[in-house]
């Protein structure tokens, strides 16, 4: 029993032994062609020399040069001068000088190499190629061609099979349009696709890309750039987790974390979604927005709304910025909201719809639809149309100064209102003070079809009647209407810092 134990285990030993041999055989290098054969002990044992249209074959890829030595045993050719080898029509490799291993299947190509496919060609001075798994790899600094773009880099491999190249340390790419650096690139020739896979930059004349991770289609001229991705030009600067451009068709996305800085306008946009066309130029942005029109640290202004929307007039000489649902501002001199609001560059003013409000200093402005005007970055004046009305406190015991019309004008000086012109249906109640005491001795009503008050300390200091006036001076508790029709309140809706903008209050 133990002998035909021992019977079956030699037989499976030499049945493993043997096909593990049969399986790690390699195939021989194949000779072609050759004009002359030279051998013996001149050229050494186990050596031959061919020379003249030398040709051999090995493992699917035909190999060509002018001279050649084969050392049969180790199954290994060193190929001199006009070195060509082909796999089929697709590869071709050229080169002065090349060691090839049948055993490995590794060829070593040096001086003047040259790799080609269907569409690009490789130049480089020293390059490996694995025959067994179509992968060539340079070392010490390679050029590709393809069509109009060219790359460099110190780093590269090639993968015939997918018809693509990898390529690292160094690597700078030039199309007809962008000048790429990056570290780590990949490049499709067959589909001309670049995938970016480390911090790269990107240059035009007048643009400027940079992201650490993305792709370029170089015939269809779309980026994709993720992972602190930024663009910039003379005037404009995008940024955000992720931005895509589709430069033929004018079209650019940004997602997550955006920022777009006009150094013209002297504004900054943020917001998580946004959407740009070329022609006519125009862009959404939406999602967490934030307008911020810098003028300087303490006078910059703050806008939040669902969305906010900017393109030109139909001439394209002045931007039109729009805002959409929830309108909130908030600056240290005035604050306001509303539904929606327009912009208007040319003329810098800000018209707000929809139960607009505005605040200044102690004043509250409500009307149908708001005008602000501003100059040298500031407001200049205001209109409130239609159901006009200005309220402000008097005191803290529910004492209010009120001022009622068709439409009004106010003016702004040194960040306080100044004067109001009424027009139409004008109305007052204001609140005598007895400036020696410092105490409210009296209220006035007043009626007139147009009126001009004087403010102080954001308070009617002075009041004109300028047709049909009508007015008395009650003591305090003789006035039995203290509020003028429309009356409201609305300080709890005040949006007292730039954090609260983003707060809808109720």
């Amino acid at each position: 029993m133990h002998k035909k134990y021992l019977f079956i285990f030699l037989f499976l030993f030499e049945l493993f032994f043997v096909s593990n041999i049969m399986a790690q055989k390699k195939e021989q290098i194949n000779i072609l062609n050759s004009d002359l054969l030279l051998g013996g002990k001149d050229i050494g044992e186990g050596v031959r020399r061919f020379i003249g249209n030398v040709a051999f074959e090995h493992n699917n890829a035909t190999m060509y040069c002018d001279s050649a030595y084969l050392y049969g045993k180790q199954n290994i050719i060193h190929a001199f001068s006009n070195v060509h080898v082909t796999r089929g029509d697709t590869l071709h490799l050229y080169g002065d000088f090349m060691v090839y291993n049948g055993n490995t299947d590794i060829g070593k190509f040096r001086n003047n190499v040259r790799l080609e496919n269907k569409t690009t060609t490789l130049y480089t001075d020293s390059l490996d190629f694995n025959n067994a798994t179509s992968i060539a790899h340079y070392f010490e600094g390679g050029k590709i061609i393809n069509e109009d773009n060219t790359l460099i880099s110190i780093i590269g491999y090639y993968y015939a099979n997918s018809d693509m190249f990898f390529f690292k340390d160094s690597v700078v790419a030039t199309t007809p349009d962008y000048t790429i650096y990056t570290d780590t690139l990949k490049y499709y020739t067959e589909e001309k696709i670049t995938y970016f896979l480390g911090p790269t930059n990107i240059y035009n004349e007048e643009n400027h890309l940079y992201a650490e991770n993305g792709w370029y289609k170089t015939e269809e001229k779309k980026f994709q750039f993720n992972e602190n991705a930024r663009y910039q030009n003379k005037e404009k600067i995008l940024i955000g987790d992720s931005l895509y451009y589709d430069e033929l068709n004018g079209i650019g996305i940004a997602i997550d974390n955006i920022e777009m800085i006009d150094t013209a306008e002297n504004m900054i946009l943020k917001g998580n979604y946004a959407y740009y066309t070329k022609e006519p130029e125009s862009f959404l942005i939406t999602d967490s927005t934030l307008l911020i029109q810098v003028a300087n640290k303490t006078d910059s202004l703050f806008m939040h709304a669902d969305s906010i929307t900017s393109n030109y007039d139909t001439s394209g000489t002045y931007r039109i910025l729009k805002a959409f649902h929830q309108v909130q501002i908030f600056r240290d001199d005035f604050q306001a909201r509303c539904d929606s609001m327009v912009y208007n560059f040319q003329d810098s003013v800000i018209t707000m719809y929809k139960e607009p409000i505005l605040w200044s200093k102690g004043s509250q402005m409500t009307s149908k639809k708001v005008e602000i005007h501003i100059k040298n970055e500031k407001i200049d004046f205001f209109k409130l149309i239609t159901t006009a009305f200005i309220i402000s406190e008097a005191d803290t015991t529910a004492k209010y100064n009120q001022i009622r019309g068709k439409e009004m004008y106010g003016y702004i000086r040194d960040n306080n209102l100044s004067k109001v012109d009424v027009f139409g249906n004008g109305q007052t109640i204001y609140y005598t003070v007895d400036e020696k005491e410092n105490e409210i001795v009296g209220v006035n009503f007043a009626e007139s079809s147009d009126i001009i008050i004087h403010m102080k300390d954001g308070q009617p200091s002075r009041i004109n009647m300028v047709k049909q006036p009508a007015g008395t001076l009650y003591p305090l508790d003789e006035l039995e209407q203290t509020k003028l029709k429309d009356f409201q309140w609305l300080e709890h809706l005040r949006p007292v810092t730039k954090e609260e903008i983003f707060i809808w209050k109720k």
